[in-house]
């Protein structure tokens, strides 16, 4: 009987430690809007984020709702639930009600995007986020101005140095403004990344694309001359011409203009050579724009 009993006793302790869910490590990092790089750790049961002042993480812009969602850890998993927004809850660009994250789920509330993390070593993944921050644009994935202005200066010196052809392309989304206005901020954003993902499928691995600025781009050509690098620029010209971009069942017309520049002797800053395409890039708009220049 005592056997049995300690038998029984063990197998009931056992079946406890089973049923008792392993707490799920995990956070959010916000990679685009205010507050760069800061970090929400997922440790409690529930965290909302909305515009209230009442929310655990607060984004106070006009897009988003008092509150506008709600991520759960159940120890097991961490899911995502929209609260009735108005303008939507976003995880990897698809509108959910409700959505089971999976490590590296972009989660986009109104302006706002969060990356999130889980796994066994969240600290170093955060780290290893904060590091690709300092190269690469939240919104639209491609660099950012601050690795391509380091890029291009690098590729000066070795067209310089080894006597190789190099073209930069300079290029912005024309009367982005209207966009904004007549559609919204969520719409223009939308733009953007549409925009980069579209063309950044166009370009050979060695080529370096990057947001600029607002609604300019830029692209590095190393070793391409100047009459490849503007048939290139009429390439993506009539690209996104032919493209459709569609936000929430409504289609905005998209085009760009676009400035060429090819480096010479003379070229040895990047300012200069981005003068020269931004120069161009300016004449392609009084020309009446959707066009190609230099």
């Amino acid at each position: 009987m005592t056997s049995d009993l300690k038998n029984k006793t063990v197998v009931t302790v056992i079946s406890r430690i089973a049923e008792k869910p392993v707490a799920k490590e995990a956070c959010l990092v916000v990679i685009y809007g205010m507050e760069l790089g800061k970090k929400f750790n997922l440790d409690n049961p529930s965290l909302i984020i909305g515009r209230s002042s009442k929310c655990d993480v607060q984004i106070d812009q006009e897009s988003v709702s008092r509150n506008h969602c709600k991520l759960i850890n159940t120890g097991k998993s961490v899911l995502v639930r929209d609260l009735g927004s108005t303008n939507g809850t976003y995880v990897n660009d698809d509108p959910v009600d409700e959505h089971v994250l999976r490590d590296g789920d972009l989660i986009k509330v109104g302006r706002t995007i969060f990356k999130f993390l889980t796994g066994g070593n969240i600290e170093n993944a955060y780290h290893e986020e904060i590091y690709r921050l300092t190269t690469v644009d939240g919104l639209t994935q491609i660099y950012n101005k601050r690795y391509f202005m380091e890029v291009l200066e690098r590729e000066i010196s070795r067209s310089h140095r080894y006597g190789r052809e190099l073209s930069l392309i300079m290029f912005d989304i024309d009367h982005f403004k209207n966009v904004n206005d007549t559609y919204g901020h969520l719409a223009g954003d939308h733009v953007l990344k549409h925009l980069a993902s579209v063309i950044k499928q166009r370009i050979r691995r060695e080529d370096i694309m990057a947001r600029y600025g607002g609604e300019e781009f830029a692209i590095i050509l190393p070793e391409i001359d100047a009459y490849n690098s503007r048939q290139f620029a009429e390439k993506i010209r009539r690209l996104v011409e032919k493209t459709v971009f569609k936000f929430e069942d409504t289609v905005i017309p998209v085009t760009i203009s676009i400035g060429v520049a090819t480096s010479n002797a003379d070229t040895n800053a990047p300012e200069e050579f981005i003068k020269i395409a931004d120069e161009n890039l300016y004449e392609a708009k009084r020309r009446g724009r959707n066009c190609v220049c230099g």
